[in-house]
């Protein structure tokens, strides 16, 4: 009788990380869909997980992040080479591995040759020269034009130098390449972290149980301003006119000690999924959810007796927040601003509406945009009778250390 050898495990082939990063650099180049939106589908598609995600996010953004830069070191490698897309993406991606990551040579080369097919010899060949000439090169940049080392459109610093003059540019640039750090704020509707010492945390890593538990909740220190200019009372009826994803929504409900009542507002079904898990997961009681636009002039039933206290965070340019955004400085353009401040203007008048006597509303952004923020809002008040500005908070990140946040508070006489 003869024995049967047991079948071999099936083992799964290895992800290669850097064909997966090129795919997805060309993906966003071609579309108009964000990074971490790609990122995250190629993770779930792919199967990846752990040190092989990680890399994955570090080659797409950190390329990104330097794309300038890069371009620069291309130039001069290849002479000013015409290239075709997936071999300029190579490049980058090689060149960030070798110059900015500093993966191993041998790694960095072998693999992302091996990824980019029809040109491989080109890529071997100017990957190879990086690394003779990569002191030459690193060396090189502390002299190039700002916009240059620090991978900033042309357009959008000239015009933060005329905003902000070249000192805060420049500083704000720098501040835009260092890579984001995980912070969560900490749930205080948990009964497990009522007596936390800290309102916000600096994660080594996602803390997935804690996450799944409700204890907190990834946000940066800038996004609490605003709802505590708001200061809602316990017992107040509050509106949170563009509440999506929830995070502010549940620090509104963390402030009113779960009393009271809040509307939480947004424009999608999608959006209104993702805001009730997780105001769900949060522990917050004393919100509604209503699917409203109030970019639109009509006032929904829920809202004709007026609210004590509204939190309109509109949507925005998000240049407070480029540095955990990577690729928001690729996809602005100029019109955009004033585009996103036409939207504004509308959400701000409709929503002053339903304002009660004596009521606070308070206007916020994550843009440093003065044409989206003290402007907007003065030009609103200019027209707007039996309304004035209380007061204003903001943050700019080099200087306030945290990501760049407006808020205005508006009470109603």
């Amino acid at each position: 009788m003869t024995s049967q050898r047991p079948p071999a495990p099936h083992r799964r082939q290895p992800v290669p990380i850097r064909g997966l990063a090129l795919d997805v650099l060309g993906e966003w180049a071609a579309g108009d869909r964000f990074a971490a939106e790609l990122l995250d589908q190629a993770q779930r598609e792919c199967g990846i997980a752990g040190s092989d995600a990680a890399f994955l996010r570090d080659i797409v953004l950190t390329t990104l992040r330097n794309l300038s830069l890069l371009d620069h070191w291309i130039a001069v490698l290849t002479d000013n080479k015409h290239l075709d897309h997936r071999s300029r993406w190579g490049l980058r991606i090689g060149l960030c591995q070798l110059l900015i990551l500093k993966v191993s040579e041998h790694a960095a080369v072998n693999e992302t040759v091996a990824a980019t097919g029809r040109a491989r010899s080109l890529i071997n060949a100017v990957l190879r020269r990086a690394c003779r000439e990569s002191a030459a090169l690193l060396d090189q940049v502390d002299a190039r034009p700002l916009e240059t080392r620090t991978s900033h459109p042309n357009w959008l610093v000239e015009h933060w130098q005329t905003v902000f003059g070249s000192e805060k540019t420049a500083a704000l640039c720098e501040w835009n390449q260092q890579p984001a750090p995980m912070c969560a704020r900490i749930n205080r509707l948990h009964p497990d972290m009522a007596d936390a010492s800290d309102d916000f945390i600096v994660c080594e890593s996602l803390p997935r149980e804690d996450l799944a538990a409700g204890k907190v909740y990834m946000q940066d220190p800038s996004t609490a301003l605003a709802p505590r200019l708001l200061a809602p009372q316990p017992g107040q009826r509050v509106l949170d006119a563009c509440a999506a994803p929830g995070g502010k929504t549940a620090l509104l409900a963390q402030l009113m000690n779960n009393t009271g009542e809040i509307i939480a507002c947004d424009v999608s079904p999608g959006r209104l999924r993702r805001l009730e898990g997780n105001l769900h997961r949060l522990q917050v009681a004393n919100a509604r959810i209503e699917q409203h636009d109030w970019a639109q002039d009509s006032v929904p039933a829920f809202a004709q007796d007026g609210f004590d206290r509204i939190l309109l965070d509109v949507p925005c340019s998000n240049t407070g927040v480029m540095r955990r955004r990577v690729d928001v400085r690729w996809r602005l353009k100029p019109e955009d601003l004033q585009a996103q401040a036409q939207t504004q203007e509308r959400l701000l008048r409709n929503t002053l509406r339903v304002l009660k006597p004596g009521g606070i509303l308070v206007y916020s952004t994550c843009s440093i945009e003065p044409a989206e923020n003290e402007q907007l809002v003065a030009m609103v008040l200019e027209s707007t009778p039996g309304h004035e500005l209380v007061t204003t908070s903001r943050s700019f990140p080099p200087d306030d250390q945290i990501d760049g946040a407006f808020a205005a508070a508006i009470g109603r006489i």
